[in-house]
Parts: structure tokens; sequence; C-alpha cells
């Protein structure tokens, strides 16, 4: 099981950092890259059809391509994170939930890196007895 984290941009880094605390925390091997859907469409192509990740978390601001063109490239799950770069970030949260049908992306709160690290968790629960223990006990703990 690995996660792959896109930023668009470098900006984007402490969206990031709060994706990989939470990963790092029920201990989910990931890689961090920087590629933006504008600037280097072929990298993006290049990370999204490789095979050693089962779920993409894509960080991005403004128009907010990155996760959908991470999805009209792979069947695995995509997670975009809108950021709040400009028009407190609904300009990108509305690029991200409005993907054409055929292209599902999944969508989280504006800059909200926490919630997508454990929405991947929760898929990658689904095949991962063990993620599906620390699950359990990281919401007791919220309970309590």
């Amino acid at each position: 099981m690995k996660v792959l984290v896109v930023m668009g941009s470098k900006s984007d880094s402490h969206i990031a950092e709060r994706v990989t605390k939470v990963l790092d925390e029920f201990g989910v091997d990931y890689d961090v890259e920087v590629a933006s859907a504008h600037r280097n469409p072929e990298k993006v192509e290049r990370l999204a059809k490789s095979e050693e990740y089962d779920v993409f978390i894509a960080i991005a601001g403004l128009s907010a391509a990155l996760p959908g063109v991470i999805a009209a490239h792979t069947i695995k799950p995509v997670i975009g994170v809108p950021v709040s770069a400009k028009l407190g970030g609904l300009d990108a949260l509305l690029s991200i939930a409005q993907m054409p049908p055929g292209v599902p992306v999944a969508a989280v709160g504006i800059d909200n890196g926490k919630n997508a690290a454990l929405l991947t968790i929760e898929i990658l629960a689904l095949q991962n007895s063990e993620l599906r223990e620390k699950l359990m006990e990281y919401r007791e703990k919220m309970r309590a």
C-alpha cells in the first residue's frame, strides 16, 4: 500500500505536511511530488499511470486541474484538496467538485489535508485489517 501526494506547486507544502503527518501516524507509506497539471502535464500523466500507488492525493489551488488530470489517467482513487490561494479557495473547491461524468474525484474541505489523509486511510483499510484497527482506535480517541 502506497500513497502519492502531489502538490501543484511548492507553495502547497503546508497542506502536504498536514497529509503526511497523518499518514506517518498510521504508518502508511507515501511519496510526495510537485507536478503542475499545466506546467508538467507529462509528469502528471506518468505519475498517475504508475502501478506503485494505490491512492492519489492531489493538492491544488486556482483552477485546481491537478486532481482531474490524475483521475483521467488512472482508475485508482483520487482525492483533491483545494487550496485557499485566491477567492478563499472556493474556485479550487468548485474545480475539484465539478469533474465531468466518468472522471470521479473525491473532494475534501479547503486546505483540509488531514481529512484527505483520513479518507485515504479509510480507503486502504478496506483491504487492510491492521489499518482498520488503527482507524478504530483513532476514532475512539476522538470520542474520548
